[in-house]
Protein backbone atom coordinates (compact mmCIF):
# COMPACT_ATOMS: atom_id res chain seq x y z
CA UNK A 1 0.00 0.00 0.00
CA UNK A 2 1.51 3.07 -0.80
CA UNK A 3 2.23 6.73 1.33
CA UNK A 4 -1.07 8.06 -0.56
CA UNK A 5 -3.88 5.59 0.07
CA UNK A 6 -2.67 6.62 4.21
CA UNK A 7 -3.88 9.89 3.64
CA UNK A 8 -0.46 11.20 3.42
CA UNK A 9 0.39 12.73 -0.27
CA UNK A 10 4.05 13.43 -1.26
CA UNK A 11 5.06 16.18 -3.17
CA UNK A 12 5.91 15.65 -7.17
CA UNK A 13 7.38 18.25 -9.39
CA UNK A 14 5.05 20.04 -11.47
CA UNK A 15 5.54 17.99 -15.11
CA UNK A 16 6.66 19.03 -18.07
CA UNK A 17 5.12 18.74 -21.54
CA UNK A 18 6.66 16.70 -24.11
CA UNK A 19 7.72 19.09 -26.71
CA UNK A 20 9.38 20.99 -23.53
CA UNK A 21 11.35 18.27 -23.03
CA UNK A 22 15.17 18.46 -24.35
CA UNK A 23 16.03 16.20 -26.78
CA UNK A 24 18.21 12.76 -25.46
CA UNK A 25 21.42 13.39 -26.93
CA UNK A 26 22.14 11.69 -30.21
CA UNK A 27 24.36 8.91 -30.10
CA UNK A 28 27.23 8.61 -32.55
CA UNK A 29 26.66 6.03 -35.35
CA UNK A 30 29.73 4.11 -34.48
CA UNK A 31 27.00 2.31 -31.78
CA UNK A 32 29.36 0.74 -29.13
CA UNK A 33 29.29 2.49 -25.69
CA UNK A 34 26.90 5.02 -26.42
CA UNK A 35 24.27 2.25 -27.37
CA UNK A 36 24.61 -0.01 -24.78
CA UNK A 37 24.05 2.92 -22.51
CA UNK A 38 21.15 3.76 -24.35
CA UNK A 39 19.12 0.17 -24.39
CA UNK A 40 20.51 0.27 -20.64
CA UNK A 41 18.79 3.93 -20.10
CA UNK A 42 15.20 2.35 -21.92
CA UNK A 43 15.47 -0.57 -20.36
CA UNK A 44 15.53 1.63 -16.25
CA UNK A 45 12.45 3.60 -18.04
CA UNK A 46 10.71 0.54 -18.99
CA UNK A 47 10.80 -0.55 -15.70
CA UNK A 48 10.36 2.45 -13.76
CA UNK A 49 6.68 2.69 -15.74
CA UNK A 50 6.06 -0.47 -15.52
CA UNK A 51 6.08 -0.64 -11.70
CA UNK A 52 4.46 3.12 -11.81
CA UNK A 53 1.55 1.89 -13.98
CA UNK A 54 1.24 -1.08 -11.46
CA UNK A 55 1.15 1.68 -8.27
CA UNK A 56 -1.35 3.50 -9.69
CA UNK A 57 -3.95 1.03 -10.52
CA UNK A 58 -3.26 -0.49 -7.52
CA UNK A 59 -3.66 2.57 -5.35
CA UNK A 60 -7.35 3.48 -7.52
CA UNK A 61 -8.14 -0.18 -6.22
CA UNK A 62 -7.56 0.75 -2.90
CA UNK A 63 -9.16 3.66 -3.04
CA UNK A 64 -12.33 2.32 -4.58
CA UNK A 65 -12.75 -0.63 -2.38
CA UNK A 66 -13.44 1.75 0.71
CA UNK A 67 -15.44 3.77 -1.87
CA UNK A 68 -12.61 6.92 -0.90
CA UNK A 69 -11.15 8.07 -4.45
CA UNK A 70 -8.98 10.99 -4.30
CA UNK A 71 -8.42 12.20 -7.48
CA UNK A 72 -5.96 14.66 -6.77
CA UNK A 73 -3.36 11.31 -5.33
CA UNK A 74 -4.36 9.67 -8.64
CA UNK A 75 -4.08 12.60 -11.27
CA UNK A 76 -0.12 13.57 -9.74
CA UNK A 77 0.80 9.62 -9.95
CA UNK A 78 -1.13 9.70 -13.64
CA UNK A 79 1.25 13.22 -14.20
CA UNK A 80 4.35 11.90 -12.80
CA UNK A 81 3.79 8.12 -14.98
CA UNK A 82 2.92 10.33 -18.19
CA UNK A 83 6.81 12.00 -17.83
CA UNK A 84 8.27 8.69 -17.47
CA UNK A 85 6.35 7.58 -20.50
CA UNK A 86 7.63 10.67 -22.52
CA UNK A 87 10.97 9.97 -21.67
CA UNK A 88 10.75 6.56 -22.55
CA UNK A 89 9.54 7.47 -26.05
CA UNK A 90 12.23 9.78 -26.73
CA UNK A 91 14.88 7.34 -26.07
CA UNK A 92 12.96 4.68 -27.89
CA UNK A 93 13.10 7.49 -30.74
CA UNK A 94 17.02 7.50 -30.69
CA UNK A 95 17.37 3.76 -30.47
CA UNK A 96 14.90 3.81 -33.56
CA UNK A 97 17.11 6.49 -35.66
CA UNK A 98 20.49 4.12 -34.88
CA UNK A 99 18.41 1.32 -36.30
CA UNK A 100 16.92 2.55 -38.97
CA UNK A 101 19.77 5.10 -40.37
CA UNK A 102 17.08 7.67 -40.39
CA UNK A 103 17.85 11.04 -42.14
CA UNK A 104 16.60 12.66 -38.89
CA UNK A 105 13.78 13.81 -36.41
CA UNK A 106 11.05 15.64 -37.16
CA UNK A 107 10.46 19.40 -36.08
CA UNK A 108 7.10 18.80 -35.71
CA UNK A 109 6.63 16.16 -33.49
CA UNK A 110 9.78 14.07 -32.92
CA UNK A 111 9.19 11.31 -35.17
CA UNK A 112 12.20 9.89 -36.94
CA UNK A 113 11.64 10.52 -41.01
CA UNK A 114 14.12 8.34 -43.90
CA UNK A 115 16.00 9.90 -46.42
CA UNK A 116 14.04 11.48 -49.68
CA UNK A 117 11.12 12.16 -47.04
CA UNK A 118 9.53 15.22 -47.79
CA UNK A 119 6.78 15.54 -45.12
CA UNK A 120 6.32 13.42 -41.49
CA UNK A 121 4.32 10.89 -42.25
CA UNK A 122 2.94 11.07 -38.22
CA UNK A 123 1.76 14.47 -38.05
CA UNK A 124 2.53 15.77 -42.29
CA UNK A 125 5.28 18.81 -41.13
CA UNK A 126 7.36 19.51 -44.12
CA UNK A 127 11.04 18.11 -43.84
CA UNK A 128 12.06 20.33 -46.53
CA UNK A 129 12.09 24.23 -47.24
CA UNK A 130 9.74 25.45 -49.58
CA UNK A 131 10.70 28.30 -51.13
CA UNK A 132 8.25 31.53 -51.42
CA UNK A 133 7.15 32.91 -54.34
CA UNK A 134 8.70 29.41 -56.25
Amino acid sequence: MSAETNGRTAKLPPTTPLRDLPPPKRPAPKGGEESAELIAQRDRLLEKFTVMQADLGGAFYEMAIRDHVRLDVLTRKAAELQRVDAELLAVERVLELERADAAGLCPGCGAPYGHAVRFCAQCGTPLVPTEAGA
